[in-house]
């Protein structure tokens, strides 16, 4: 009989599949439609550039290795059990939520942030004794979710109308740089987690340097902060 840790090690990894697998079963999901909200939200600058969405391929391939990897090799190993608890959790969210995504932005943003808090916790769980396979992927998954979940409390606030949009674009694209330079700080390892967090911001830059410079530049300034904590990480190795 598989014990209870070797049987969470084996959730984990099929978990990482079917997240890797859920973007076949939502045809064209490219993002929140503008009309999704009341007042609709044609190119927002909270908004990164298009290409940056290209770091979900990484993201599934290295969790979907990272995750095998510690089947196969550290499946009865108790840090990454306590890793992989929060993580089951978030992949197991992260599968349905392009599903909820094209029915309600609300609903995703809230499932969006329950994905991010459970990456977090398996993020400072993950074990530094194998650091490419376990807080590598989840550093990278958890640096992403940081953006993502500020981006989508942006879209919500400028398409409810709480804020016009550079209001609600200035204020969580500095959330998501507050959240990136105080997690990665923590953590002091896993910089995979201030990449992810760096690739996002400067894609938001990216995106407002022909539109709205003042986003643009707090973007690209937050880039450069949320540098220092994570060449602090890769020094420490």
């Amino acid at each position: 009989m598989l014990s209870r840790r070797t049987l969470v090690a084996l959730l984990a990894f099929l978990l990482s599949l079917t997240f890797a697998a859920s973007p076949f079963f939502i045809d064209g999901f490219g993002g929140f439609d503008a009309d999704q909200f009341p007042i609709p939200q044609e190119n927002p600058p909270v908004q990164p550039a298009g290409y940056a969405f290209g770091i979900w391929g990484l993201i599934y391939l290295w969790l979907i290795l990272g995750l095998g990897w510690g089947l196969i090799r550290a499946r009865e190993d108790g840090q990454w059990h306590d890793m992989r608890v929060p993580l089951c959790l978030s992949l197991a969210v992260g599968t349905v939520w392009l599903s909820v995504a094209v029915a309600s932005p609300v609903w995703a943003s809230f499932l969006i942030w329950i994905m991010l808090l459970t990456a977090l916790g398996a993020l400072f769980m993950a074990p530094s004794a194998d650091r490419l396979w376990a807080a590598g992927p989840v550093g990278l998954y958890a640096g992403w979710l940081s953006a993502a979940s500020c981006v989508s409390l942006g879209l919500l606030s400028a398409g409810y109308g709480w804020f016009d949009a550079r209001t609600s674009a200035l204020l969580f694209v500095g959330m998501a740089i507050v959240i990136g330079c105080f997690v990665q700080a923590a953590l002091a390892r896993a910089p995979s987690y201030g990449v992810a967090v760096i690739w996002a911001l400067v894609a938001v830059a990216v995106a407002n340097w022909s539109g709205d410079r003042t986003v643009a530049y707090l973007a690209a300034g937050g880039a450069l902060v949320t540098l220092v904590p994570t060449l602090q990480a890769f020094r420490r190795g």
